[in-house]
């Protein structure tokens, strides 16, 4: 937990401010970090908050400040980029104000929306190497932190006024799992797509894959009641799986409506684990013309048995996969000027500064089950 919540505490700044944030690290044992996702950084490497790569894991007892330019406005999140830290906790929104492509009368902030295991993430990664399967179902999804089970637990509740519009930034903050998310008799207007503002678009559904946020504008012009929101993930391979899929929930009540569970239902689609098409950007983003060099990536899943008998599963990119050294991270090489990097980091080094470069990246074969690759490449 983070300032003893969960999720962690919202980072809230307008645009053009600069942020500071001070972490100190109360685990017992580990290290840990914290990154700013999506946020560019630019002439802030160093407080890109990714172990390993930008800097040293922080150690148990010791506290650093990051600070930055908020360069962008919009919605996205914080995490720790510590082995798998995040995914037991360490995360939380974050909101930069900042122009909207469409009127709305109240902003609601955050709803993030994660799939969770209640095994600890040590024991499933012992539990699966020793006995040779996939990677476990998620026992139940999370909506701002909460959802019912068989032990307990309640909806999050989201209280809405009849005849006022909602600006609501719905992020995918899973391990494993992607969404189609929907709020039942209402539509969405969705303004932004991560930090891109664009021409607003309407839709029942929309596709949160992990580390996506969409912002959304809701009208609240229905009959005055309780209303689900739904966040399903999609039966397909790659998409995740979470035990409870079918009742990750929560609710929108209007002002004056009875207590209860909402009894609407909800619009049907067409299910699929693939991105939104046909977003275009609000304004022109200034991405520079001229020559490109292509490089090809191939992402792939390697699986078998290492030296001490357990099952080992890497994500393969250029068919090898990243081994970070805590102690010595990327940005350490690069500022000494030593190339002699370790053939474990999976460095891909551009040769020319000043030229311009895009990936083609293709899934090849030979897994052991199929998988997509829909999270976010960072570079």
């Amino acid at each position: 937990m983070v300032n003893n919540v969960f999720p962690g505490p919202t980072i809230y700044a307008d645009w053009g401010d600069m942020i500071s944030v001070t972490l100190h690290n109360q685990l017992a044992s580990n290290g840990t970090g914290i990154h700013f996702h999506g946020i560019r950084q630019y002439n802030s490497n160093s407080q890109d908050g990714v172990p390993g790569l930008t800097e040293c894991p922080l150690a148990p007892g010791d506290s650093r400040t990051y600070a930055f330019h908020a360069t962008q406005y919009g919605t996205s999140w914080w995490h720790s980029h510590f082995s798998s830290s995040y995914g037991e906790g360490c995360l939380g929104p974050i909101v930069i104000n900042g122009p909207a492509t469409a009127n709305y009368d109240v902003d609601l902030g955050a709803l993030p929306i994660t799939d969770w295991f209640y095994t600890p993430v040590s024991a499933l990664a012992a539990y699966n190497a020793h006995n040779f399967v996939a990677p476990p179902t998620g026992d139940n999804g999370l909506i701002n932190g909460t959802m019912v089970s068989s032990r307990g637990g309640k909806y999050y509740t989201t209280t809405i006024t009849k005849g006022k519009k909602y600006r609501v930034r719905l992020i995918n903050t899973s391990v494993d799992a992607h969404f189609m998310v929907s709020l039942d008799s209402h539509v969405f207007q969705v303004i932004t797509s991560d930090f891109v503002p664009i021409k607003p678009y309407y839709a029942n559904w929309i596709f949160l894959g992990i580390g996506q946020r969409y912002d959304i504008v809701v009208s609240a012009n229905q009959t005055v009641g309780n209303y689900w929101f739904r966040a399903e993930v999609q039966d397909q391979a790659g998409c995740g799986s979470i035990a409870t899929n079918g009742n990750i929930k929560s609710i929108f009540s209007y002002v004056g409506a009875g207590s209860g569970n909402p009894t609407s239902s909800a619009v049907s689609y067409t299910q699929r684990c693939t991105d939104e098409t046909g977003l275009t950007p609000f304004w022109n983003s200034f991405v520079p013309s001229g020559p490109l060099t292509s490089t090809e990536l191939d992402v792939s899943i390697a699986a078998g048995v290492d030296t001490v008998g357990d099952y080992v599963v890497t994500w393969g990119v250029n068919l090898s996969a990243l081994s970070v050294q805590w102690e010595k991270p990327i940005r350490e090489y690069v500022s000494e000027g030593n190339t002699s990097y370790p053939h474990s980091e999976n460095l891909i080094s551009l040769p020319n500064a000043g030229q311009w470069y895009y990936w083609i990246i293709q899934e090849v074969g030979g897994t052991p089950f199929e998988v997509a690759v829909p999270h976010p490449i960072h570079l």
